[in-house]
């Protein structure tokens, strides 16, 4: 491959109509393809634009080498073009739409999730350093009555400074997590609705929620993406890595890839082996067989991989 002509635009629909004007004055009549890299991310806009366009758009390849001589964005460029020339495999960027709705919410409930765990342990600290009436109270609660009782505390008549300022910010974290409680209700319903849409097959899966099926979706995204099933897995960082050495033959669980994904393939596994009987089965015959259960782990996690690769492929 060698460079033939380049052009800097501005990161603007301006700047895109001039580049596409470019491109058609030196390809007129020739196949074309738009190599985007953070096709999701900084180039989202350019993304857009030129599907609207009806232009040919690949994927970046998510693994880049850097150039020796250095880094500047003409060099970026190129090393993005030679690595979607040199891929086995050049995926379209993925999809808008209900698809990018769901992502939106599985993020925005990562937030949510977060900020009530992190809150829930402020509020916690705050009531083991409490006077020992207000400890007697509350200590012996679970959380949801804690929350509940601390949202209506009343500050005494002649009570220090220091309980009383206690007093007024357990109200104020009770009612943050009150406010927290309601957004995380309302987000389910919604990630609820959007995978009935999208993919129903998916929650008639045992193991599988609303969430998980959610994260399965806007990870795999469309059809194409992943070329095949074993190309899911990898996305997933659940297939299997080969470790063996001399007369050892074994494989090992991924470490890379989606980690989001991978970690709610694990949540569906463990819910499996509690309650699917089939699974226990599994997992029984294998245990037999002599693997352990790290090994066990691995093969569960690729057979659901490759379950909802084949659901989402079948479905959508």
């Amino acid at each position: 491959m060698r460079r033939l002509l380049s052009l800097t635009v501005a990161a603007s629909a301006a700047g895109v109509g001039r580049m596409v004007a470019w491109a058609d004055a030196h390809t007129a009549g020739q196949r074309r393809a738009w190599v985007i890299d953070g096709s999701r991310s900084h180039g989202i806009g350019l993304t857009r634009c030129l599907r609207e366009a009806g232009e040919t758009i690949i994927e970046a390849p998510r693994w880049l080498g850097r150039d020796r001589r250095g880094k500047s964005d003409s060099l970026d460029a190129a090393n993005v073009a030679r690595a979607a020339l040199a891929a086995q495999h050049v995926a379209t960027p993925r999809a808008d739409g209900d698809r990018e709705a769901l992502r939106i919410l599985t993020v925005c409930r990562r937030h949510y999730t977060d900020t009530r765990t992190a809150t829930v342990n402020l509020f916690k600290s705050l009531i083991l350093t409490a006077d020992d009436e207000l400890r007697q109270q509350l200590r012996a609660l679970e959380t949801g009555p804690q929350v509940r009782l601390a949202a209506h505390l009343i500050d005494a008549d002649g009570m220090d400074a220091p309980s009383k300022v206690r007093r007024q910010q357990l109200r104020t974290l009770a009612a943050q997590i009150g406010v927290l409680d309601r957004l995380m209700a309302e987000n389910l319903k919604q990630i609820r609705a959007l995978v009935r849409k999208v993919c129903p097959a998916l929650l008639e899966q045992p193991g599988i929620g609303p969430i998980t099926a959610a994260i399965a979706y806007t990870a795999w995204s469309h059809r194409g993406r992943c070329r095949n099933e074993a190309a899911f897995a990898a996305l997933a960082g659940v297939n299997p890595i080969p470790a063996s050495s001399g007369r050892t033959n074994r494989h090992r669980l991924n470490r890379g890839g989606d980690r989001i994904l991978n970690s709610a393939i694990h949540t569906i596994a463990k819910i499996r082996r509690r309650c699917h009987q089939p699974t226990r089965d599994y997992v029984a015959r294998r245990t037999a067989d002599g693997r352990n259960p790290r090994e066990i782990n691995r093969c569960l996690k690729r057979y659901i991989a490759r379950q909802l690769f084949r659901i989402m492929e079948a479905t959508t």
